[in-house]
């Protein structure tokens, strides 16, 4: 067992006022180390992996500024823990091509779990550092404190809300468990100590104190000091009202935890006590006698609170450690989570697109890996037109977009600070130099909308697989460094499982290594000018770099005697073209490099754009094109004597003047051709939009049409229902009248029955019965009509054979053959033969 000793108050010689009472939680002394834990180990794989890191690798990282990237990355993990860890993984840049697009996949999944809200991996109110410190106490079977043990409870809680948010995110729509991939198999599969949580709860408060509740123990000590406390209180007070009026400054102390009384200076008390301490003019601490038990008393009531709060954080440290592993694993699972959070909300915060890494595998020949969350890695043949070793549209430089977001916060800041000064002194007093105060917004608020307007300009990089060397040339300033930079950048963020902060997705292949010759090398130590230190850093990049390595040279050839230098730089980027890197990208004012692109496939030039009519580069990339000299027409401009610029223009030669012509009619015709590109694009786009415009009229008129027919189908259909329902109606009606007429005479009775069987038959079959009339049947119907042929009188009732019913005689009018009447409320003008007596 370990031996520990503790001790209630570790502040010596300090003096409080009294009636404050101090408890201190326990602290324990122990003289063993704490062997290194794997979260210890774990943080410290950057530094391991950095001690063994060559030194180009650390120069290229240092000229690239990655550490500047690192920290803008770790700065948006939650904890302490995560943003070492956030550094140390992406500092190593020792991922393999597998490792980096599993680091891909998790950053995708972090970015959709933020977008759904419900399932953040935020971990700003864990305190990693305190719950590293309670497993490395348990580890040592050392009780751990109250504010440790409310670290893990605060860790286990947010776990196991996580887990809860995941789950409700799933049974809400199941195609999340896959878009989570890998991240939801990690934390579904963390382990959890509900009893745990809920036991640091009821003996741990909030503050990190242990409660008076969480034993009878303590709850008695408690309350024991506090009730000491009262009566030395009530001691004090009266001691010090006794001597009031003798010796005025009084007042009570508290020293080492004993109470004292403290006097001015050359002032004697009428009470007994030990002399603590005097000196000349600091007065005298006097312990009264009368104290010195119930001091003495408190101390053994504090000392037996510190043993019921040790006993307490002794039995929560032990039912800690049946948990530990778990414990220990659900804080690296944490870190990780953090690191990968940290990922994910820097690309969303600067606009990321995650890249298409691919493997290149042999010359010209590549392999496209697209990963997707909760997918197996699948290969295509990519491209399908056209193959690009580095296709980088709109590419941003993710240091010159954060400082530029840091610039504009800042002047925001300094013009909402200038407000808030003006509306406070409007408030209070009136400004004596208002005008110049409004001057001062004006200008801050100035610097904002030129801050708004001057966005970094993205760069697009298209180089064709066949290129090995691409050479940029351009004027000073013109943006070719920060090109270099924006490509190397790009390159380790999507390695390290970063996106690539560009406005359209960039396809771009693994690079085991990144190396870099930028800056001005001069070493003073060893004795190198800036051309040698060049030198020297480009032998060692081609003694480290692989096939599949990408090589930034800045200025290459510079710092010596102009033909030289240009000798050298094109020996330089043959044998980089022959058998050194898998891309190498160089920047240069040696006119010579430009015409490599013509004697080797290889090779490809590029330019940095100028603005020649206002004297400024724009930042842009012209490609296929080598770059000519700006400084004699600058110069012209600027109003140099024009004698001395017609000399420099001799002295500079009829040859490079037409040269310089020729790259001029080839930038003209590369812009022309850019504009009808543009033109084209935007016509094509109409074209698109009024293809899609027409396709939707077009169905729109078919389902229209389908739509009519259908309702014109049914319309017919109830019609035909109504009209056969009518027919038949008309039909039953006859029937029944001509079975009352016949019960008259029994011949007439037949004569009905025969007539409306008749009807019946025509109005089902629409054939006439001609062939089953007989002859007689014949004679019995003239009979009848001759019947008929009687006119009968007004008021008389007659039967209407056409509707079926009796009717009213209202007139007759025997010259014109008709007769009137009426059945119900309906009057009709009938035929004499329509009628029957």
């Amino acid at each position: 067992m370990n031996s520990c000793a503790f001790f209630v108050n570790s502040t010596t010689n300090t003096i409080s006022v009294f009636p404050i009472t101090i408890i201190k939680p326990v602290r324990f002394k122990n003289q063993c180390f704490l062997k290194q834990s794997s979260v210890s180990a774990s943080l410290s794989i950057g530094n391991n992996n950095s001690n063994k890191m060559s030194s180009v690798h650390h120069d290229s990282l240092r000229v690239l500024e990655w550490d500047r990237l690192c920290d803008a990355v770790a700065s948006f993990a939650g904890t302490s823990l995560g943003r070492e860890a956030t550094k140390a993984q992406l500092w190593s840049l020792n991922q393999t091509y597998e490792e980096s697009l599993r680091l891909l996949g998790e950053t995708n999944a972090a970015v959709e779990m933020r977008k759904h809200g419900g399932c953040s991996l935020d971990f700003s109110t864990i305190d990693a550092v305190l719950v590293k410190s309670a497993i490395q106490q348990a580890r040592r079977s050392l009780p751990v404190n109250g504010n440790e043990a409310m670290a893990v409870a605060a860790l286990l809680q947010l776990a196991e809300t996580l887990q809860f948010n995941l789950k409700a995110a799933i049974k809400e729509d199941a195609d999340w468990y896959g878009r989570f991939m890998p991240l939801t198999e990690e934390i579904m599969g963390l382990v959890i100590n509900r009893s745990l949580v809920k036991l640091i709860q009821q003996v741990i408060d909030e503050d990190g104190s242990v409660k008076d509740s969480a034993s009878t123990t303590l709850r008695r000590s408690r309350d024991q000091v506090r009730m000491l406390e009262r009566k030395i209180y009530d001691l004090m007070d009266s001691l010090i009202r006794n001597e009031k009026n003798e010796t005025p400054f009084l007042e009570v102390s508290n020293i080492d935890g004993r109470w004292c009384v403290k006097s001015g200076a050359d002032q004697l008390t009428s009470f007994k006590g030990l002399l603590l301490s005097s000196g000349s003019g600091i007065g005298s601490i006097i312990e009264p006698l009368s104290a010195v038990p119930l001091n003495d008393e408190l101390q053994q009531a504090r000392a037996s609170v510190a043993k019921a709060e040790a006993d307490v954080l002794s039995m929560l440290t032990e039912k800690m450690q049946m948990d530990l592993d778990d414990i220990e694993k659900l804080l690296n699972c944490t870190i990780r989570l953090d690191v990968v959070n940290a990922r994910a909300t820097y690309s969303l915060s600067f606009g990321g697109t995650c890249p298409d890494l691919f493997l290149l595998e042999g010359k010209g020949a590549s392999t496209s890996v697209i990963y997707l969350p909760g997918d197996k890695i699948s290969k295509t043949s990519y491209p399908s037109k056209r193959e690009w070793t580095l296709y980088m549209p709109k590419a941003y430089n993710p240091l010159l977009l954060q400082q530029h977001r840091q610039n504009l916060q800042k002047a925001r800041k300094d013009v909402s600070n200038a407000t808030a000064e003006i509306r406070r002194k409007q408030q209070g007093e009136i400004m004596a130099r208002r005008g110049e105060t409004d001057i001062d917004l004006s200008s801050l608020e100035m610097q904002v909308a030129a801050l708004q307007q001057a966005h970094p300009v993205p760069v697009d990089f298209f180089i064709d697989h066949k290129t090995r060397v691409l050479v940029i040339t351009g004027p000073n300033t013109g943006g070719k460094t920060i090109c270099l930079k924006t490509v190397g950048l790009a390159a380790m963020m999507a390695k390290s499982g970063l996106h690539v902060l560009a406005s359209e997705s960039v396809k771009i292949p693994w690079f085991d290594a990144v190396f870099a010759d930028i800056g001005d090398e001069q070493s003073l130590s060893q004795s190198l000018s800036t051309f040698s230190g060049h030198l020297k850093r480009i032998s060692e990049i081609q003694s480290h770099s692989t096939i599949r390595s990408l090589v930034l040279l800045d200025e290459v050839g510079a710092g010596t005697n102009p033909l030289e230098g240009a000798a050298l730089g094109m020996s330089l980027l043959e044998s980089f073209a022959e058998s050194g890197a898998l891309l190498t990208i160089a920047t240069t004012h040696h006119g010579e490099l430009k015409t490599l692109k013509y004697s080797n496939d290889a090779f490809e030039n590029a330019c940095m754009e100028f603005d020649e009519v206002n004297l400024k580069p724009t930042f842009k990339i012209l490609w296929g094109i080598p770059g000519r000299s700006n400084a004699i027409n600058i110069a012209e401009r600027l109003g140099l004597p024009s004698i001395i610029v017609d000399n420099a223009r001799e002295t500079y030669g009829a040859a490079s003047a037409e040269i310089d012509e020729v790259i001029t009619d080839m930038e003209r015709f590369k812009q022309d051709f850019k504009e009808k590109l543009e033109e084209a694009q935007h016509h094509l786009k109409l074209s698109k939009d009024l293809y899609e415009n027409l396709l939707l009229a077009r169905r729109k008129i078919m389902e229209h049409g389908t739509e009519q027919r259908f309702k014109k189908m049914r319309e017919i259909s109830e019609a035909a229902a109504v009209a056969r329902s009518t027919l038949h109606k008309k039909v039953r009606q006859l029937r029944a009248s001509a079975i009352q007429s016949s019960r008259k005479t029994p011949a007439s009775k037949i004569q009905h029955t025969l007539a409306i069987n008749s009807q019946h038959d025509t109005a089902e079959y629409n054939e006439p019965p001609v062939a089953y009339k007989s002859t007689s049947f014949v004679e019995d119907i003239k009979q009848s009509q001759s019947e008929k042929s009687e006119v009968p009188k007004v008021g008389d009732m007659v039967y209407v054979s056409s509707l079926g019913r009796r009717a009213t005689v209202l007139r007759v009018e025997p010259s014109k053959d008709e007769i009137v009447v009426q059945t119900g409320n309906m009057k009709l003008k009938l035929k004499l033969t329509e009628i029957e007596t």
